[in-house]
C-alpha cells in the first residue's frame, strides 16, 4: 500500500487577534464613533441691536457720553457719529472725553480739546462756525472724513427750537 495517499498536512489557522489587527480595529471603532456622533452647531455671537437714524438736539445728545453703559456719540457739522468703538479715546477718561455727547465741531476745527470750545448752553442755537478760517474749516473736513470712514452715522444734530426737533419729539411719543 505504498500507493496510498497521505492526507494533506494540517494547516495552521491564523488568529484574528494579532496585535496589529487589534490596533486597527480599535482605530476603526474610534473613527466610526467620532464620525457618527452628532456635532453641535457652532453658536454665533448675538448681533448688536440695530441702530436707527435719529434726530438729536444738544440736550438729547448729552447722555450719550459713555457713562452709565451708554454708547458714545459726538456730532461734527450736524452729523452724529457713534464713536463707541473708540471708547478709550472718546469715553470717560479718554483724551477726547469732553466731546462725548456734544457737538465737537469747533474743538476739532481749532485743534483744541478744552472745555471752552464747547457750547455751554445746550438750548442755545447751534454753532454756525462762521468765524472759522479756511485752515480751520479744512482741518474740520479732515476730521469729518476720518469719522465717516471709521464710525457709523447714527443721526443728525438740530437746534432745540427747530421744526425737525419738534417732529422728532412727536414721533417718539407715538
Amino acid at each position: 500500500m505504498a500507493d496510498e495517499v497521505s492526507p494533506p498536512p494540517a494547516t495552521e489557522v491564523a488568529s484574528i487577534a494579532t496585535p496589529i489587527n487589534l490596533i486597527l480595529i480599535a482605530l476603526f471603532m474610534i473613527l466610526a464613533y467620532y464620525r457618527l456622533t452628532p456635532k453641535t452647531a457652532p453658536t454665533l455671537p448675538t448681533p448688536p441691536a440695530p441702530t436707527v437714524f435719529k434726530t438729536f438736539t444738544p440736550p438729547d445728545l448729552e447722555p450719550y457720553n459713555g457713562r452709565n453703559n451708554m454708547p458714545v456719540y459726538l456730532a461734527v457739522r450736524g452729523r452724529v457719529f457713534d464713536v463707541t468703538p473708540g471708547r478709550n479715546f472718546y469715553g470717560p477718561g479718554g483724551p477726547y472725553a469732553n466731546f462725548a455727547g456734544r457737538d465737537a465741531s469747533r474743538g476739532l476745527a481749532c485743534g483744541s480739546f478744552d472745555e471752552d470750545m464747547l457750547t455751554k448752553d445746550l438750548n442755545a442755537p447751534l454753532d454756525t462756525l462762521s468765524d472759522l478760517g479756511d485752515e480751520e474749516m479744512e482741518a474740520l473736513r479732515g476730521w469729518e472724513e476720518r469719522f465717516s470712514e471709521k464710525y457709523l452715522v447714527v443721526g443728525k444734530l438740530v437746534p432745540v427750537d427747530s421744526v425737525e426737533a419738534k417732529d422728532a419729539t412727536l414721533v417718539e411719543k407715538l
